[in-house]
Formats: structure tokens, C-alpha cells, sequence
């Protein structure tokens, strides 16, 4: 998958994902929980180790970031951090939208929009899965690389 950012909307939640992409921080992660028709979420450290799947969800960089909420909607495709009940909650974890959660808009920050790869999205997002919303198999992901534009697969 190729994404781009809007760094115009949320500059910091770009900064933090890009930051914690060239430190490795999402190597080795998985997508842990997939809604088909809504979303896919990843960006939990703890993903990469599966006898912490029970904290699965749970997991970040040690530290949170403050909401950028904005006027971009989570439609299919959209990038955006997933966070707890506080708005300043983020902190590594992010969910791409399958479906166009629309009712999100204004409450989660939306930082970016997939623009290769939505093949990949489809089939992440209708994998079995079982209680909570759990891959049946590892939807792993390799590795994170910030690149610009011009030079994306």
C-alpha cells in the first residue's frame, strides 16, 4: 500500500508516523483488528509478539500526542490514528478505512489517504476472522518506509 499525508491538516500526527516508521517502530507489526466495511487497525508494538495477543490493542510508543481534528472525511482509504476516549490519546496506532465511517469525521484525526494498493485494503479488510474482530491469519506487516512521492512503487 501507498499512502500520501496531509501534513496541511495534522502536521504533527504526519510527523509522529513518519518518525516512528524510520525508527523501525512498525516492523514486525500486524494489523490486529479488521471490520470488514469499516476498517483496518494496526500500530501496536505488541502485535509483533503473539503470546501478547490478549493485549493486543493496547500497546504504543510510550507516549500520546494531541488530536488535530479536520474537515478531511474518513472515507475508504483514509488513513487516521486510532486513539482511547481521549482525544489526546494516539499515540502509534492508526486505522486505514475500509468502508466510509463518516461518523468519525471531527473526532479521530484523519492524517492521510491511500493511493496504491487497494487490493491490499480489500483483502486485509474481508479476511476471516473471529472475537475481537481478529484475523483468523496474520496480517503482518513487513516494514513502514517514508519515500518521497515521486520514487513510490
Amino acid at each position: 500500500m501507498v499512502l500520501e499525508f496531509w501534513p496541511d491538516v495534522a502536521p504533527g500526527h504526519v510527523e509522529n508516523f513518519k518518525k516512528l516508521a524510520r525508527q523501525g517502530f512498525y516492523d514486525g507489526t500486524c494489523f490486529h483488528r479488521v471490520i470488514k466495511d469499516f476498517m483496518i487497525q494496526g500500530g501496536d508494538p505488541l502485535t509483533k509478539d503473539s503470546n501478547m495477543e490478549s493485549r493486543w490493542g493496547t500497546g504504543g510508543p510510550g507516549y500520546q500526542i494531541k488530536a488535530e481534528f479536520n474537515d478531511r472525511p474518513h472515507n475508504r482509504g483514509v488513513i487516521s490514528m486510532a486513539r482511547s476516549n481521549d482525544p489526546d490519546s494516539a499515540g502509534s496506532q492508526f486505522f486505514i478505512c475500509h468502508g466510509n465511517p463518516r461518523f468519525l469525521d471531527r473526532q479521530y484525526t484523519a492524517f492521510g489517504k491511500l493511493i496504491k494498493g487497494d487490493e491490499v485494503l480489500e483483502k486485509i479488510a474481508t479476511t476471516a476472522t473471529r472475537p475481537p474482530d481478529r484475523p483468523n491469519q496474520r496480517m503482518g506487516v513487513n516494514s513502514i518506509k517514508i519515500v518521497p512521492a515521486e520514487s513510490a512503487p
